[in-house]
């Protein structure tokens, strides 16, 4: 491809590409300036609605209902803010609109959007007041209609209620009077009202209707309320006083304490709120009157809870009257041997200065757990508190008794076994001196060629033993760890010495025996005769456990199985 033909395609993609440029921006500045004169249609439609035939109307409904200087001064308000919206406001904004129009002309679109924005604003603001307008005038142009709409739903209400009052009359007989006259002042709305529409005074028949409104509202409340309000006040309250007084009056005579239950001080006022609640029924004001008897009532019903409760709390105390004065006594008995024995336990025994605070803080504990019994007995006594209060009091000195019960139980036990520990001890002593005994007899019993060295040693060790174990038993205070393992040592090692001269002297009759079996081989056979007198030998050298398997070894040549049958007999 020459260079020629080159050119000419690059001068052709850049003809195409600013053809495709030049065709996007026409699209772009045509899409802009149909959608901104859309626009601006729009603001011209909405600036036309602006002024409405409907105002006319109205404004004209309202000339022709003029028959009082209040209405027609309300008239010529009205009338005056049209003429400046039509005559003074909207031009302005028609002018705004021109503007923007030759903007458009122009195609200075950054101003014109500017401009647009401003004049939506101005539209929708003049529009609202507008409406605003059309609504004040319809207050009085449909008043005649909405009214009467009111009138006759109010009307229907307000037979209800005078047809429930005239069917149950004996319920109103609080409130009959000034119920009729509040009935009489209804009637004579009404007829207020139709006078007003027939004089077209339109400004005051709202009034009228509203004051209807509240009147009758109000009147269905009393109807549905007073009834209510009566049996609380009159019966349901009164009965429950009646009746809370007597049961207060016979616990205190019975020796309850209710001072804290105000009782008297609060029937008081509860009857000055009835007072104040039925005259205010009487002016046919009930606002929260039901709330406030109701809420009366639920006092009274829960003085029966607290009633129950100091009758509960009573039984609780008494039993703890009982209870904990024989606890304490027996506990403060216990304690004060142990107190009075201190130094003497102090003396026999190894204690530390914690156990010895414990001891001495048990009684400590139970003083003050005394003072407060004392105390609350006397608060009792003197009826100074009631029982509940009384009861809680009780209840915390029988909490705080149970523990310093359970640390006495302990130091009791450990006292105990303290004691136990020593005179075990001593039993033991014997126990170990009795087994010495027997195994010093034991030596005896047989008359052994030699005695073994390591018996002797033991001997001597079991008898250090137990002399140190005479000396701790001795000792004051006595350290009860300490005496237990010199027991231990004094018993093992006895056993040991017990033991050893034991077996020794099983050995040696074995052995002995067995060389006397012998004897009866010896001329017959050399070898017995030789194995026997090897086997004396050892044995009064004192090696008695060789000298029996040597004897046996020996009586064995003659006699197959001597061995089994001797080794039996020593097991």
């Amino acid at each position: 491809m020459g260079s020629g033909t080159q050119i000419l395609l690059i001068i052709s993609y850049i003809l195409v590409g600013l053809i495709i440029i030049i065709t996007t921006l026409v699209l772009i500045n045509r899409s802009r300036k149909k959608r901104y004169n859309q626009e601006l249609s729009n603001l011209e439609r909405d600036k036309n609605l602006i002024i409405s035939a409907q105002i006319l109307a109205e404004l004209n409904k309202v000339e022709g209902l003029i028959n009082n200087d209040v209405l027609r001064e309300k008239f010529n308000n009205w009338k005056d803010r049209f003429e400046k919206i039509k005559n003074e406001e909207l031009p302005k904004i028609t002018d705004k609109l021109i503007n923007l129009e030759e903007l458009f002309a122009k195609k200075d679109y950054s101003s014109l959007k500017e401009g647009i924005t401003d004049a939506e604003l101005e539209i929708t603001y003049l529009k609202t007041k507008t409406n605003f307008l059309l609504d004040e005038i319809k207050e009085i142009t449909s008043s005649e209609e909405r009214n009467r709409e009111a009138i006759i739903k109010l009307k229907a209400e307000y037979r209800d209620v005078v047809n429930k009052y005239h069917e149950n009359e004996s319920d109103y007989v609080e409130v009959a009077k000034p119920l009729e006259l509040q009935f009489e002042n209804v009637d004579k709305l009404f007829a207020t009202f139709e006078m007003a529409m027939d004089q077209n005074a339109y400004t005051e028949v709202g009034k009228i209707v509203k004051a209807i409104g509240s009147t009758v509202g109000n009147l269905k409340e009393v109807i549905e309320e007073a009834p209510v309000i009566v049996m609380l006040g009159k019966t349901a309250i009164p009965k429950k006083i009646e009746d809370i007084v007597q049961i207060a009056d016979k616990m205190t005579k019975e020796g309850y304490n209710i001072d804290y239950l105000n009782i008297e001080h609060n029937v008081k006022e509860t009857d000055k709120k009835i007072s104040d609640v039925f005259q205010r029924l009487n002016v046919l004001n009930i606002e929260d009157s039901v709330f406030e008897l109701k809420t009366m009532l639920d006092y009274y019903d829960s003085l029966y809870y607290d009633f129950d409760k100091e009758r509960i709390s009573k039984k609780s105390f008494e039993g703890y009257l009982r209870s904990i004065l024989l606890k304490v006594t027996k506990l403060e008995k216990i304690s004060n041997d142990i107190y009075k024995k201190l130094d003497d336990i102090k003396y026999s025994y190894d204690l530390d200065d914690q156990e010895v605070a414990i001891i001495e803080g048990i009684k400590g504990e139970l003083v003050d757990i005394r003072a407060s019994y004392d105390r609350t007995v006397s608060m009792h006594r003197n009826h100074t508190f009631a029982f509940s209060r009384l009861n809680k009091e009780m209840e915390i000195i029988n909490n705080k008794l149970i523990k310093t019960e359970e640390k006495l139980e302990i130091t009791l036990k450990t006292l105990s076994s303290l004691k136990d520990d020593e005179l075990r001890a001593r039993d033991q002593l014997d126990e170990i001196k009795e087994i010495l005994y027997q195994a010093k007899n034991k030596s005896r019993s047989f008359k052994l060629p030699v005695i073994p060295k390591n018996y002797y040693i033991e001997l001597s060790e079991a008898q250090m033993a137990i002399n140190e174990m005479v000396k701790e038993l001795e000792k004051r205070p006595i350290s009860i760890k300490t005496l237990n393992m010199r027991v231990d040592t004094a018993r093992d090692l006895v056993l040991k010495v017990y033991n050893t001269i034991n077996e020794t002297v099983k050995t040696a009759k074995m052995a002995e025996q067995a060389i006397v079996y012998g004897n009866r081989y010896r001329p017959v056979n050399k070898e017995v005769d030789f194995g026997l007198s090897k086997a004396e030998g050892m044995f009064y050298k004192g090696n008695f456990k060789n000298s029996l398997e040597q004897a046996i070894m020996a009586i064995n040549i003659i006699e197959p199985g001597i061995h089994e049958k001797l080794m039996n007999e020593y097991n």
